[in-house]
């Protein structure tokens, strides 16, 4: 992060990047000075409410960020952005879009959090949106133009004001992660029946990960005289990017038992801040990630370390394992939302674990064609991880196996959304393989 000081004295000159979280209540007018060069503008964490008319003199200017802001509306001047790709307005105040702010340019919309009541019809106007975050406003409708962004591949609407799922939203050929919870036309699910764990039998050690929705802590379980080593899922209780915490703990509890999940072992009772927890047995040291979250080029695709490969049998086990776990949810009408590499943890094996259930959502499964587009919409997603796991392969092209699994890759990113296999025929498909 560079700081307001450094612009001002010229130290500057040149940057392609730049950041400033200083409390500013006005924009500085010597980033200008930057013009020739400036592609990435990060105004996080400040106090602004509006940015100069002049802004579309950043003319090389691609990233733009001005999330824990005061903004009421999103400024018309990003329109004047001639190569501007991403913008990202979270955590602010916002109201209104006007029409002039919608660039036409625009790959990745970030709006997560704000109060804005209407999306306007000219969103269509965006052909290349991939990634449109809406997640925590009031929309009580969306403009069925919105179907124009025939890239659109990820959309996050929990949380917000509308009473149905479009028709149309259904049939998007590239949409692949979808979230809807806390709506007013959203399934609203009970957890069901997990044992209650009290606050004071564990004992937290140290801290494992944290995430949008929780922080995840390793501890030790006292039952009776038994001790176990768990991990704990303190929930933050807030809007995330993806949609509500009590939705993403009803739904793995809801899950059920499945060798792709860590075990859940019990909710907690008792905690001194009111807050819900779960606790799940604690994976073993061998498990790793087996990709990184997209990046801003990727967009909406997973990125992987350098160096990272498979052999054909670990990506049937990897994506045989998946496939059956999707089936399990979608059996029990859940959407997981966020099916991704990111998501999985693997051994040298090709064992696998998922999990992260911030964007699950559930459904009417007695509602067949919604519940059948639903689980195909998912079905791309597992396409695309397919399409990833079959990328990372290091053996020939020629494998028999891998022809059989990239038929069936692309039978499951088909545009048509209704050709598309379901889960229970992609599993039994993968377990022949295997056999």
């Amino acid at each position: 992060m560079q700081t307001l000081q450094q612009l001002q004295n010229g130290e500057l000159k040149g940057a392609v990047s730049l950041k400033l979280s200083e409390q500013l209540t006005h924009f500085p007018n010597e980033i200008f000075e930057l013009a020739d060069t400036l592609e990435v503008l990060d105004l996080s964490g400040n106090q602004l409410t509006a940015l100069p008319a002049g802004f579309g003199r950043l003319e090389k200017l691609r990233i733009f960020f001005c999330s824990d802001n005061l903004f009421t509306v999103l400024p018309e001047v990003l329109g004047n952005c001639p190569l501007l790709d991403i913008v990202g307005f979270k955590s602010n105040v916002i109201e209104i879009i006007p029409v002039k702010a919608l660039n036409p340019n625009l790959r990745w919309l970030i709006l997560t959090n704000n109060k804005i009541g209407i999306l306007p019809a000219e969103i269509g106007n965006c052909p290349r949106m991939q990634k449109l975050m809406l997640a925590g406003n009031r929309l009580q409708t969306l403009p069925s133009e919105l179907s124009n962004c025939r890239n659109l591949s990820l959309l996050r609407i929990s949380a917000n004001r509308l009473s149905y799922l479009p028709e149309w939203l259904l049939s998007m050929p590239k949409l692949s992660w979808l979230a809807f919870s806390g709506n007013l036309f959203s399934k609203n699910t009970e957890a069901g029946s997990l044992d209650y764990l009290n606050w004071a039998d564990l004992e937290i050690s140290h801290l494992l990960g944290e995430g949008a929705s929780g922080v995840i802590s390793k501890a030790t379980w006292q039952k009776n005289e038994n001790i176990q080593e768990v991990a704990v899922k303190i929930f933050k209780g807030t809007m995330t990017s993806d949609g509500l915490p009590e939705d993403e703990m009803n739904a793995y509890i809801l899950a059920g038992e499945h060798p792709g999940l860590v075990q859940l072992i019990g909710q907690i009772d008792a905690h001194p801040e009111n807050k819900k927890g779960l606790v799940m047995g604690l994976i073993p040291e061998r498990f790793f990630n087996l990709g990184l979250p997209p990046s801003l080029v990727s967009c909406t695709r997973d990125v992987f370390k350098d160096g990272m490969s498979l052999s054909a049998r670990q990506v049937l086990q990897i994506a045989g394992t998946i496939a059956s776990l999707a089936a399990q949810l979608h059996s029990k009408g859940i959407m997981h939302g966020d099916l991704y590499a990111h998501n999985t943890l693997i051994d040298e094996e090709g064992n696998t674990l998922f999990g992260d259930f911030g964007a699950a959502c559930f459904y009417d499964t007695s509602n067949l064609a919604v519940a059948a587009a639903l689980e195909r919409l998912e079905v791309s997603a597992f396409g695309h991880l397919l399409d990833d796991l079959l990328s990372l392969c290091d053996e020939s092209g020629e494998h028999p196996l891998l022809i059989k699994l990239e038929t069936l890759r692309d039978l499951s990113r088909a545009d048509d959304v209704s050709s598309r296999p379901g889960f229970i025929s992609l599993s039994d498909e993968l377990t022949k393989l295997a056999l």
